[in-house]
């Protein structure tokens, strides 16, 4: 009985064994096939896994391929902009730091003449003789003679205006003086300084004024020569501003010829020249000074850079004038404008110092004028 029990009871069993069994084998046969789906290990040829893996590769490096040209072109452009901006001020800076030093240097020339003058004493006569010395009858040999057409030209002046003869003559020593100048020009009024330097000897001179005004510059006028019997023969006069010009003193030719082109004009019988003409109108006055009472007049053919004219100063009339730090008695005289655009000269002159020009005003068309006064006097 017990076996015949115990045999129905392992036959299901073996049965359920089998139906796992089979189940196993069922599962192992499909598994490479999964895989190889999933792209662990694709076969030959499977072309969706093939595709699949290509793709992703792609993918990733697609960044790297991108191009990066143009911004890198676009770069340098924007970087030369600004350059090209900073540029244009450059000038306006660069004058900026060079005015200062002008501006300095000339400051310190204006400081310098300044303490110069303070430091003078001041006096009403000079340290030194300049007592007038009467060349009239001097026995110096004098310029070459103006040839015959010169001396017709002086008579196709027109009438009044040929020079004055000089019958005598008195010039003073060398000296040099200073003068302080004040001045308008375009409407703004103006300070500098002004020197005279006169050199003579027994037949020879020389002449210089020169102006210097802060932040303008300078302005110098030279006028050398000879000293005849009847006074100044000048044979060069220079006016030297940013530019010089000149006028030349040709005797053997009878001729003034400028440097300027201008047409050469004739040279007359005691013609000057612009710094001269003060001179030898000092040396006329002293050696006469009776003959020269307000009303009188005297007519000087005189030389400028570019032309010649003749110039007549009219007497007015003696002047005290506050100079040197004492009241200086001073004799007046004009020139007054004969043309639209003439200047007007007036000039005083000092007995006390051989009739040496210690004042000069002189006056455009325009109302702008330029006036010196002495400051100073001393030794060339």
């Amino acid at each position: 009985m017990t076996h015949s029990q115990a045999a129905p009871g392992f036959r299901p069993l073996a049965a359920l064994a089998a139906v796992v069994a089979l189940v196993h084998m069922l599962v192992l046969q499909t598994a490479p096939l999964d895989a190889g789906r999933l792209g662990t290990e694709a076969e030959p040829g499977d072309a969706a896994a093939k595709t699949f893996a290509t793709r992703s590769i792609e993918a990733l490096a697609a960044p790297e391929a991108a191009p990066a040209p143009p911004p890198a072109a676009a770069a340098p452009v924007a970087r030369q902009t600004p350059r090209i901006k900073p540029n244009r001020p450059l000038a306006p800076k660069y004058q900026a730091q060079v005015a200062p030093d002008v501006i300095a240097d000339q400051a310190l020339a204006s400081t310098a003449a300044a303490a110069a003058v303070a430091s003078a004493p001041a006096q009403a006569t000079p340290a030194f003789d300049l007592t007038p010395q009467n060349t009239a009858a001097a026995t110096s040999t004098p310029l070459q003679a103006v040839p015959t057409t010169a001396a017709s030209a002086a008579a196709s002046l027109p009438a009044g205006l040929q020079s004055t003869p000089v019958t005598a003559i008195s010039l003073p020593g060398s000296a040099r003086l200073k003068y302080k100048v004040v001045g308008l020009s375009k409407s703004l009024n103006y300070q500098a300084t002004a020197e005279l330097i006169w050199k003579a000897s027994s037949d020879k001179y020389e002449a210089l004024l020169k102006v210097s005004a802060f932040l303008v510059g300078s302005r110098s006028m030279t006028s050398v020569g000879q000293i005849t019997a009847t006074g100044l023969a000048p044979t060069r006069f220079a006016d030297k501003g940013r530019n010089e010009l000149a006028a030349h003193f040709d005797a053997a030719k009878g001729k003034i010829i400028f440097s300027a082109n201008t047409p050469d004009a004739p040279l007359l019988e005691g013609a000057q020249d612009r710094v001269s003409v003060f001179l030898q109108l000092g040396g006329i006055l002293a050696a006469r000074p009776a003959d020269f009472t307000a009303g009188a007049s005297v007519t000087l053919y005189t030389v400028g850079p570019r032309e010649a004219e003749p110039w007549t100063f009219i007497v007015e009339a003696e002047e005290s004038l506050d100079l040197l730090g004492a009241p200086m008695q001073t004799l007046k005289l004009t020139r007054k404008p004969r043309r639209e655009f003439d200047q007007k000269v007036e000039v005083w002159y000092a007995p006390m110092l051989g009739y040496l020009p210690v004042r000069n005003r002189i006056t455009q068309a325009s109302g702008d004028f330029v006036d010196q006064q002495l400051s100073e006097v001393g030794r060339s």
